[in-house]
């Protein structure tokens, strides 16, 4: 992990990972300060609000952390300013491949920029532009997924990248043995979501941690497209009536775009304004039946609400414990 304490700052390399409503600042100052690297959420966010939520993050903690900003957000390049002008050293861009001049303006102030890489090609390609660290999630994950597992990427990205830049492994991941695993194929560290769901420093409603102690792997299902003029990003999320309510969503806006009545971006940030708005009535209002319950297939590994820094002290003893005995 040395490699990606290095990068990040932080005591561990362990990021959370970026969740609307849930990665806010309570939640990404108790990651930071327990060791970890906590990861504010712009999602649909304003500058105005993201501006706030940076202010409130540092106000309790004086560890690095960093932010995750969505590719297609109409604001992006606010967004990057706000950023810059707090001194973010750390700036996620999730969601697509960096709108042009993107990347020059994260790096203009010094701070260095992760981005996604769900393919090989696409991982070459992004450090050929600049980005200084990748991550490899895998369609296990919550919220917004691609097509291939974790452990596929891994061997196919590892070994061709993690010389040149630090990777950082997601998806699936809620054992310290995993952890260990994909250390030893070369990641510098992980990213880790809906293990922190239920951290006692969460804001999530009570109603919305209920639903991740009682789930299983099984019960996180991944989203369908109904229409394939309406390129649909897959979300997984626990099953509930919310999920139908998604599929009459995409029906609504395929009929707008047939209509001509909007332009395919547009229709994607109705999506997206969807999914952020389902996902609130379920992670801050409590309405587990019709909102959104984003969660990846670890969920079944989410047994109880704990505070931050013991589940990481749990991640890191079992990952120890693992090479220990790779070692023994």
């Amino acid at each position: 992990m040395a490699r990606g304490v290095e990068f990040l700052g932080s005591e561990v390399a362990i990021l959370c990972g970026a969740m609307s409503w849930v990665s806010e600042r309570h939640l990404v100052s108790a990651m930071s300060n327990a060791g970890g690297f906590g990861l504010i959420a712009c999602g649909a966010m304003t500058p105005e609000l993201l501006d706030a939520e940076i202010a409130g993050t540092k106000a309790l903690t004086d560890k690095p952390f960093g932010v995750n900003l969505i590719t297609m957000h109409p604001g992006l390049f606010d967004l990057i300013e706000v950023c810059n002008r707090h001194g973010v050293g750390h700036v996620v861009l999730a969601g697509g491949l960096p709108p042009t001049g993107s990347i020059d303006a994260i790096k203009a102030n010094g701070a260095k920029l992760i981005c996604f890489a769900p393919a090989l090609s696409l991982a070459k390609k992004l450090i050929r532009s600049g980005v200084d660290a990748l991550v490899v999630e895998g369609m296990e994950a919550g919220g917004h997924i691609g097509p291939v597992s974790t452990s596929v990427l891994a061997q196919e990205i590892l070994p061709e990248v993690s010389e040149q830049v630090p990777v950082f492994v997601a998806g699936g991941i809620g054992r310290g043995e995993a952890i260990a695993a994909y250390l030893d194929m070369g990641a510098a560290g992980v990213q880790l979501g809906t293990r922190f769901v239920c951290a006692t420093e969460s804001i999530a409603h009570a109603n919305f941690k209920k639903a991740f102690l009682r789930a299983s792997a099984r019960d996180a299902v991944a989203s369908v497209q109904i229409d394939p003029r309406l390129p649909v990003i897959p979300v997984r999320a626990l099953k509930n009536a919310g999920g139908e309510l998604f599929t009459a969503k995409q029906r609504e806006v395929a009929q707008l775009l047939d209509e001509g009545k909007i332009e395919m971006l547009e229709a994607q940030l109705q999506i997206e304004h969807y999914w952020a708005g389902a996902l609130r009535r379920a992670v801050i209002e409590g309405d587990v039946e019709h909102g959104s319950l984003m969660a990846g297939q670890s969920v079944g590994m989410v047994t109880k609400e704990e505070p931050v820094a013991e589940i990481i002290a749990t991640l890191m003893a079992e990952a120890a414990h693992a090479l220990e005995k790779r070692a023994a």
